[in-house]
C-alpha cells in the first residue's frame, strides 16, 4: 500500500456537487492498493500515517503526529499512485490492484482507521471525485507499507 499524505488546514471531497468527506486541520491521505497488499500492509500503513511526525511542536519542529494532535484524517482511494511511469508517455496500471481487491483493502484500511482514531472521513471509492485541500506548509510525504 502507498499513501501520499499532505498536512492540511482543511480538505474535503465532493462527488456530483455533494461533499462526501471533510476535515479541518489534519492529514489528507491519497491511498493506492497494490496486488500483493493485505492485512499486514493495511495495518502498517495506518500505523505510519497516524504516527508520522509532521506537525509542529512548541519549538516549531515537526515532532508531533496525527495521534498527538487529534487532527482529522481524510482517506481517498487513488489507484493512479500505483502506476508504473518508468517508460513511455502513458502510465501503466499493471502495478495497481484490480478494482475489487483495491476496494476490499481500502475499506479495511478505513475500518482500522476508524477503530484507532477519531475524525476519519473518506472519499467515495471508484467515483470521479473533486478533492479540495489547503496544504499547510506545504508538507507532503510519500509513505509505503513494506
Amino acid at each position: 500500500m502507498i499513501a501520499l499524505i499532505q498536512r492540511v488546514s482543511t480538505a474535503h471531497v465532493d462527488v456530483d456537487d455533494e461533499t462526501v468527506g471533510a476535515i479541518g486541520p489534519g492529514l489528507l491521505a491519497l491511498v493506492a492498493v497494490q496486488p500483493d497488499d493485505g492485512e499486514a500492509q493495511a495495518r502498517r500503513l495506518l500505523e505510519r500515517m497516524l504516527g508520522y511526525r509532521v506537525f509542529a511542536d512548541a519549538a516549531g519542529k515537526m515532532n508531533r503526529s496525527l495521534t498527538d494532535t487529534g487532527g482529522g484524517l481524510l482517506l481517498v482511494s487513488q489507484f493512479t499512485l500505483a502506476a508504473d511511469t518508468r517508460s513511455g508517455r502513458r502510465p501503466s496500471f499493471t502495478t495497481a490492484a484490480p478494482p475489487e481487491q483495491g476496494r476490499h483493502w481500502f475499506e479495511r484500511l478505513v475500518e482500522l482507521a476508524r477503530a484507532a482514531h477519531p475524525g476519519v472521513e473518506i472519499g467515495r471509492f471508484g467515483a470521479h471525485m473533486q478533492v479540495h485541500l489547503v496544504n499547510d506548509g506545504p508538507v507532503t510525504f510519500w509513505l509505503e507499507a513494506s
